[in-house]
């Protein structure tokens, strides 16, 4: 049974109270389940800070891993130390956004994230983690 970190970034625990009209109303524990449902026999390592740090020890606690679902938040665009932790994780792993930041304020355009990431799925709110999910390679059944 292989483990899938699900890494979530600074303010993403207040989601279904933060700007629902740009983040939605499904909070990050719907978010949790949704993904564990996606992915039977297999142990969700669900991982929400406030601190790049503690995102980055999550990156390298993780064991035999299937893959990883990360959204980094406003990380996405100064987060450094994650990047360096993620371009040395052993599996693929799917960078996730809930607004499509393509079509917000500029400084957002850019993921120092993106490039090491093995997809960016953006716009899609919740769903786009049930997106993700199963777009891991094959060793995530369900």
């Amino acid at each position: 049974m292989a483990e899938l970190p699900l890494l979530n970034g600074p303010n993403l625990a207040q989601l279904g109270r933060r700007r629902p009209e740009i983040y939605g109303t499904t909070t990050l524990t719907g978010i949790e389940e949704m993904v564990r449902k996606a992915v039977p026999g297999h142990t969700v390592r669900a991982v929400q800070d406030e601190c790049e740090g503690a995102l980055v020890r999550a990156v390298h606690a993780a064991g035999d891993c299937a893959g990883a679902i990360v959204n980094p938040g406003a990380l996405m665009m100064a987060g450094w130390s994650l990047r360096d932790a993620l371009e040395s994780f052993p599996a693929p792993w799917i960078e996730v956004h809930l607004s499509n930041v393509w079509a917000r304020e500029e400084f957002r355009h850019h993921s120092v994230l993106s490039p090491p990431a093995s997809g960016v799925i953006a716009g899609l709110g919740a769903d786009g983690y049930r997106v993700a999910t199963p777009a891991l390679p094959a060793t995530i059944e369900g």
